[in-house]
């Protein structure tokens, strides 16, 4: 099992649908106040019922003091790279330093093409994401950029603001030639559970690591991010498996799992991926989750990592009316019993833990 020398950290996947805003950044503030870490965004500009990623990530920032928050991951054929850093430097520098630049080489080609949008074979696209490494990096140098290549033109960009804090890129990828990619130059790589189950992630680090290795780099240089989805359910129903692509089953199988992900051999593809918890439905209060993990340190248990888990209800089913209560334990504060009658201080997730 690699050991990439990394605490577990752990995030949200924020939901952008429109329609309640003022929900979406009290869900945000929130976070803020339970010391999460990480706020993921993510980017799909052709999608109608979503907002602006980076708008959105802009707002989140002035509304909050300590969670960072990244694009999950930045749709690059529709946000030109030279344009893309300059973003991430604004809010980096207005945010005091808690901004970090997801990005990935775009899917949906035609979502992207119907928003007049370059389509591209994979293998382009991989051209284009080298290429646009190059200019984001040179850009967040301060000095002139000059980068002339087959997908983008960029001959003497006078760059400005430079971020607060050393940006790290993370690149959201899944091929051969793109986890190659991301060992090479990335700072990060951004999996998601349902597209890359566990034993695939297994493989998929092992590729980044020899590309690293190949370069010169150490592997741990990279941060693994991993995207989990499913739900909370009365039974187990997926997650035992490493070939499973999501998590369902009662809050203590979650627990159970999660912290497989992270401290057990058998599930080593996700034991330096980092974590974020996510997602619940919120026509059934608590039922759904997504949620990510990032980077683990051998033997942390999330129980004992500084939140205990509890929770209360009759005996029946976690997505009945009839559930009456949940009780998260803070080890260095009082503690909180929240009810699904009142407002969910963890708006979309049924439980999160801090590590």
């Amino acid at each position: 099992m690699a050991d990439y020398g990394h605490d577990v950290q752990f995030g949200f996947f924020l939901d952008p649908t429109i329609g309640n805003p003022a929900r979406t950044l009290e869900v945000a503030q929130i976070l803020d106040d339970l010391n999460f870490d990480l706020i993921g965004i993510q980017d799909h500009p052709y999608n109608a019922r979503h907002f602006d990623a980076l708008a959105l990530s802009a707002v989140i920032l002035g509304q909050t003091r300590q969670i960072r928050v990244f694009p999950d991951v930045a749709n690059l054929p529709l946000r030109p790279p030279a344009m893309l850093a300059k973003q991430a430097a604004t809010l980096d520098q207005l945010s005091g330093g808690r901004f970090e630049l997801g990005l990935g080489a775009g899917a949906f080609q035609d979502a992207i093409r119907a928003m007049g949008g370059p389509v591209r074979t994979p293998g382009e696209a991989i051209g284009a994401l080298r290429e646009a490494i190059a200019i984001i990096r040179a850009y967040w140098s301060g000095e002139t950029v000059r980068e002339v290549g087959g997908y983008y033109q960029v001959p003497g960009a006078r760059p400005g603001p430079v971020p607060a804090h050393d940006m790290k890129l993370w690149l959201g990828v899944a091929g051969p030639r793109a986890l190659r990619l991301t060992g090479e130059l990335g700072d990060g790589w951004v999996p998601s559970m349902s597209y890359v189950a566990p034993a695939q992630a297994i493989l998929s680090n092992a590729i980044i690591d020899e590309a690293a290795r190949a370069a010169g780099r150490d592997p741990s240089a990279i941060r693994r991010i991993y995207n989990i989805g499913g739900d909370v359910a009365p039974i187990v129903e997926s997650g035992l498996s490493d070939q499973d692509q999501q998590i369902v089953g009662p809050i203590t199988h979650w627990v159970d799992i999660l912290t497989r992900l992270v401290t057990d051999g058998s599930y080593n593809a996700c034991s330096a991926l980092y974590a974020a918890a996510a997602r619940a439905a919120r026509a059934m209060g608590f039922e759904k989750i997504q949620t990510f993990i990032l980077e683990e340190e051998p033997g942390t248990s999330l129980k004992a990592s500084g939140w205990e888990f509890e929770s209360t209800s009759d005996g029946g089913s976690w997505d009945t009316p009839t559930r009456q209560a949940r009780r998260v334990v803070n080890p260095t504060g009082p503690k909180q019993k929240w009810s699904k009658d009142l407002n969910p201080p963890i708006g979309d997730t049924p439980w999160v833990v801090r590590g």
